[in-house]
């Protein structure tokens, strides 16, 4: 009897901890997607009257228009559009994260760098000039790039007079566009969504490799070198 009594009682802990588990991941799925999209505006008079959000880009399958936390209720098209050039640098970011985690962990390095280990040991070992040159880099894009759109310190002036960019994040320089002015405006909206939507995935993917290697199973994700 005493054994059929910790028995029902350790069932009882593991269905709970399960249902805990289930709860958690719903919740965190529900904060993905007020982060990655975009949503549902207040039913009043006054966004009535304002931007209709479910057709921006990024409201799409599964999920559609979504805004949990009501960011944008109120229909203001400028932070719409400030929100959407942050997700989309974020995904950029992320892309690169991913890219420079997995070529790190295969073993590539610069010459002079072969000693430097991967994933978070190596914020530790990377020299200090290295690093002042990264963030002296880092401010040279910034700078080169923040007035090649309409930004959000009113600065949509360049050398090459009105800024040639449609959008938040659209960098064009009038040399390298890779034929983007030929694109049909239904075409463009397929690219922007595929590199939003690569973005999206990239930031849960840098998210997950941190994650797993701080839980000490990243070997067991990733092939050993």
């Amino acid at each position: 009897l005493h054994h059929c009594v910790v028995f029902h009682f350790l069932s009882l802990q593991i269905n709970q901890y399960h249902t805990m588990m289930k709860l958690t991941i719903l919740a965190a799925l529900a904060g993905s997607a007020a982060a990655f999209a975009p949503s549902p505006v207040a039913q009043s008079s006054r966004t009535a009257l304002n931007a209709d959000f479910s057709k921006e880009l990024g409201a799409q399958a599964p999920f559609g228009f979504v805004d949990a936390f009501g960011y944008v209720a109120d229909g203001d098209q400028e932070e719409f559009d400030r929100l959407r050039w942050v997700e989309l640098k974020h995904g950029r970011v992320a892309m690169l994260a991913v890219v420079g985690y997995l070529v790190t962990y295969a073993g590539v390095r610069f010459p002079g760098a072969e000693d430097i280990p991967s994933g978070f040991a190596a914020l530790d070992n990377i020299p200090g000039m290295v690093w002042a040159q990264m963030i002296a880099t880092w401010g040279m894009m910034e700078a080169a790039n923040q007035d090649q759109y309409a930004a959000p310190w009113g600065m949509n002036q360049n050398a090459l007079g009105d800024s040639p960019a449609e959008f938040k994040g659209d960098f064009r320089n009038g040399a390298l566009d890779f034929g983007w002015d030929k694109l049909s405006d239904a075409t463009k909206m397929k690219k922007r969504a595929i590199e939003l939507n690569n973005g999206r995935a990239a930031q849960m993917g840098i998210m997950g490799l941190m994650l797993h290697e701080k839980f000490g199973n990243i070997d067991q994700l990733l092939p050993t070198h």
